[in-house]
């Protein structure tokens, strides 16, 4: 009977410490995260209210940073960026949309709204003005990555409001999650980016309709997911109601803030749906994309573009595609479970108008060949080159030396003829030249004759005498076999 017991004993005492670790968990994770006990009512919307005013040094506050930020986008810096998220005044009025919206205050709403509004405009103006007449614009990641939000983006926004706001409600306010949420949420630099895309639509570029567009859309989202998870954090924590002494007048605001409210969030769920909607269908043409067309590799795809409000996909390929590929790819994309949000999705295929690869290929190694037997054509026709260098460097030499001997003969004939004059002073004027002659008309020889004038009053019995002295004294010094007198009268 007492081995019986004994089990019994140790169930119930398993139960029990069950029990108590359960209850000790409970406690734990209780005190670990309920915050409702560290909360100041009164101070935190004393705080929430101090910050909606827009006037005075706050304005000015917020034109230094639209140029702070404007500047950081346009150098695109990341920390000049961060630099102005941290003194923009533009968290005070959503913040208190959202408390009013939450506590039923519509002095509150209205006072905030007119301030949300004005900040608005005078930053857009700010923007606009800097990026129109600033002389660097251009497309920077910084901006361009502002254009085109999706559900990172409504995250960010909603849980950055949720921690600011836990923040804000906690007494004795920490700045420095303050700060952190400022930079998440990122109100400003979407704002620039609208002032940005209006001065190039300004300009006349319609791009930048649509991407002052996008980043309006991504500062909306900012603005009420912020203004959602104040509302939602305020009703968690119970904040008190705000009471009218008139009941009717209460009811009726009562029944306008939380109208406004709802209308207010409509647009953000919807928002928040249509971007997680899409972020779906992007991500499943990604793996469509990788699962389909990138593992094989007879598809040479070069690029692909969507087109979410046509559904249509739009795929490039460098090679050719036949209609038997074209079908599968079609059937792969709205038959396939896997894709159940492309299933309504039109498919473009554009394909290689040649017989692509094989073609390509072919003529690649043509041109290979060809410019192979253009170098051999070009290698001969240097030797060729070099060949007749040679062979003009040698007339070259030969034209000089003739030259040279020439000039050697003609100085040799100056020096002679002024001695021939010294020696026989009764000659007039003396040439020489080397002639050709023939005597039967067939041969010609070149022969070198001296053209010699006397003096008139010379008696010819001496002329004769001189020209026999003269033609054997020029033979001699002139290194001549043959020498001919040719009289002049």
């Amino acid at each position: 009977m007492e081995e019986n017991k004994e089990p019994e004993v140790s169930a119930v005492q398993v139960k029990e410490e069950a029990k108590d670790f359960f209850q000790s968990l409970k406690i734990f994770l209780k005190e670990l995260l309920d915050f409702r006990h560290d909360t100041d009512h009164q101070a935190t919307m004393e705080a929430i209210k101090g910050d909606i005013p827009f006037k005075g040094a706050t304005a000015w506050i917020l034109i230094f940073a639209v140029f702070v930020a404007s500047i950081g986008l346009n150098a695109n810096s990341t920390a000049v960026v961060i630099g102005a998220m941290l003194i923009s005044p533009l968290m005070g009025p959503i913040l208190g949309i959202g408390m009013a919206f939450a506590v039923n205050d519509i002095d509150t709403f209205k006072k905030s709204a007119i301030s949300l509004i004005t900040m608005i405009i005078l930053s857009l103006l700010t923007s606009f003005i800097f990026f129109y007449f600033f002389p660097l614009s251009e497309d920077t990641s910084e901006l361009m990555g502002r254009t085109k939000p999706d559900i990172r983006d409504v995250l960010i926004a909603f849980f950055g409001g949720l921690s600011l706001m836990v923040a804000r409600t906690k007494k004795g306010t920490v700045a420095s999650v303050i700060f952190g949420v400022a930079i998440a949420t990122a109100l400003m630099p979407p704002l620039c980016t609208v002032g940005y895309g209006l001065s190039k639509w300004a300009s006349g570029s319609s791009e930048g309709f649509w991407n002052a567009l996008g980043a309006m859309y991504l500062f909306t989202i900012n603005t009420i997911f912020i203004a959602l998870a104040t509302f939602i954090v305020l009703k968690l924590l119970r904040f008190p109601m705000y009471k009218y002494a008139n009941s009717t007048q209460r009811k009726r605001y009562a029944f306008f803030a939380t109208i406004l409210g709802i209308g207010a969030m409509i647009p953000a769920i919807y928002t928040f749906f249509i971007t997680l909607d899409e972020n779906r269908v992007n991500q499943q043409i990604s793996s469509y994309i990788s699962n389909e067309i990138k593992v094989n590799k007879s598809l040479q795809l070069m690029n692909y573009e969507v087109n979410l409000s046509n559904k249509t996909l739009s795929l490039n390929f460098f090679n050719e595609i036949n209609d038997a590929t074209k079908n599968d790819l079609l059937n792969e994309l709205t038959n396939n479970p896997e894709y159940p949000k492309l299933e309504d999705f039109k498919l473009e295929i554009k394909g290689s108008d040649t017989k692509s690869y094989e073609l390509i290929s072919s003529a690649y190694k043509d041109a290979r060949e060809e410019l192979k037997s253009s170098k051999n054509i070009i290698e001969g026709l240097n030797k060729e080159i070099e060949y007749l260098k040679n062979e003009i460097a040698i007339l070259n030499d030969r034209i000089e030396q003739d030259a040279l001997n020439k000039n050697k003969t003609t100085i040799a004939f100056s020096s002679i003829a002024k001695d021939a004059k010294i020696r026989y002073n009764t000659i007039k004027s003396i040439s020489f030249a080397n002639t050709l002659n023939t005597k039967d008309f067939i041969k010609f020889d070149t022969v070198p004759e001296v053209n010699i004038q006397w003096d008139a009053k010379l008696p010819d019995s001496i002329r004769v005498k001189k020209e026999i002295e003269i033609r054997q004294w020029l033979q001699n010094n002139m290194n001549l076999d043959t020498l001919f007198i040719v009289k002049k009268h």
